[in-house]
């Protein structure tokens, strides 16, 4: 017997999809999420102002107002009161930069792969979050500041509202370095109340062992294990009827039948020996340095070209807050993790491009939040969460244009602000979902949860 929340939960998912997969101009995302907050400064909003006043406090700086802006406390809700900081000495930027592509627009020299696609980019340049402590990795995926409690992700969300491509692989994939419980974990690709056959699916870019439930047992003939799968869905399906409400034994249930069907697709996914020399050194796979995001990279392609809707590749996971975090030897750490992947990210984009791909795969370029325009200490940059940059690209955004913008130090979003929503209702728009109409009986979503789409940098 179907119970009346379960009804209602249903009801509103039809409702959503109106009977038929929504049409936008995106089919599936592709999501990069540098963990540990990426330096906007010393990546894709240069500030040169910062080499003018370097080694000056910020007081004594024709940008002097930047700390006494009322956003420094609106907002801002530590977890830890007083444990990051603005840092008021101003430190110069650690790497130059330059004009890119035919729109001009301003990448530095970390990053010459990925700025010689700029023309296809869409950099939005003033993104805020609340959180200037590592849960902003959760937040930035939610929406939800960490202190509320766990929240779907856009992930979980892209799958709840859309419908399959691929039957026979999961719908929402996580590949690379995923967040672990130190600052969110599952949190940052988890479904939340959406329940757990919404989460991501982490697999390994392994083929003999990409995932440990989709690898049959060498002992185990096909028809005997096909066996053995009805057997248990039978019995599944009869505890399924006796307890309705238990979103675990619904998970349950659609894993073991995914799994069967995983058995053979994922592990041919993961061939990427089967890619040809010239694909594979386009993503740098030919280089130690950029071989490993290079392969995850590859393999998220072949997974969006088989028809998983929702990649999300994390890069950086070091067991704490996050390679990326730069508070000491930033001109090191940050140099030496661009060049890990601008080559197999600007790889990608090309690999998409040549296989007329671009236009209906939508790529996000993310982290938690940016750097201080302040040293902290001699050579590092703090928690900053008050502006810092995103980019999109394919998937029906325009390329070459920069919305937004910090000021001239990169403090605050002070052009076109954008709260971390709205990447997220960006990306549902071009998927041909109402982010508006994403909602769950008996789990009311707040205002700021939906965002707004960036009309601006859609095309």
């Amino acid at each position: 017997m179907t119970t009346r929340r379960a009804f209602l939960s249903n009801l509103a998912l039809g409702a959503l999809l109106n009977g038929q997969v929504p049409q936008g101009k995106a089919k599936r995302v592709i999501w990069l999420f540098m963990i540990g907050g990426v330096s906007h400064m010393e990546s894709f909003d240069p500030k040169p102002e910062l080499n003018k006043y370097a080694g000056r406090l910020l007081g004594d700086t024709p940008y002097h107002a930047a700390l006494e802006n009322p956003l420094v406390k609106q907002n801002l809700r530590e977890v830890i009161a007083g444990l990051h900081k603005a840092q008021p000495r101003l430190y110069p930027l650690q790497t130059g930069f330059a004009k890119r592509g035919k729109s001009g627009i301003e990448v530095s020299d970390w990053f010459p792969h990925i700025g010689s696609c700029i023309d296809d980019i869409a950099v939005v340049r003033s993104v805020w979050t609340t959180d200037n402590n590592h849960g902003a990795q959760m937040q930035f995926h939610t929406g939800r500041h960490v202190l509320e409690g766990q929240f779907p992700t856009i992930g979980a969300w892209v799958h709840y509202g859309l419908g399959s491509l691929n039957e026979n692989l999961p719908q929402f994939v996580v590949l690379g370095e995923p967040i672990d419980s130190c600052c969110g974990g599952p949190g940052a690709h988890g479904a939340s109340y959406l329940g757990p056959e919404h989460g991501g699916v982490r697999l390994d870019v392994n083929p003999t062992d990409p995932l440990p439930y989709a690898k049959p047992h060498v002992a185990t003939a096909a028809d005997a294990q096909r066996r053995q799968f009805d057997l248990i869905h039978k019995f599944n399906q009869l505890t399924a009827e006796k307890y309705p409400e238990d979103a675990g034994l619904k998970a349950r249930i659609k894993s073991y039948e995914l799994a069967f069907r995983m058995q053979t697709a994922v592990p041919e996914i993961m061939k990427l020996s089967a890619e040809s020399p010239e694909t594979q050194k386009l993503y740098g796979i030919d280089n130690a340095v950029t071989k490993p995001f290079g392969e995850t990279l590859l393999a998220a392609r072949r997974m969006a070209e088989s028809g998983v809707r929702f990649i999300q590749v994390f890069h950086g996971n070091n067991g704490g807050a996050g390679k990326w975090d730069g508070h000491s030897n930033l001109k090191k750490t940050h140099g030496e993790l661009a060049a890990q992947v601008d080559q197999p990210i600007a790889g990608l984009l090309k690999d998409l491009k040549q296989r007329g791909l671009f236009e209906d795969t939508l790529v996000v370029f993310a982290t938690e939040f940016g750097r201080t325009p302040g040293a902290e200490g001699t050579n590092g940059r703090d928690h900053h969460p008050y502006g810092f940059s995103v980019w999109l690209a394919g998937g029906g955004i325009k390329g070459g244009v920069v919305e937004g913008a910090t000021d001239e130090i990169g403090f605050h979003a002070v052009e076109n602000r954008h709260y971390v929503t709205d990447i997220h209702a960006t990306v549902l728009h071009q998927l041909g979902i109402d982010a508006r109409k994403l909602e769950v009986p008996g789990h009311k979503r707040i205002d700021i949860d939906y965002g707004e789409p960036i009309h601006r940098i859609i095309s």
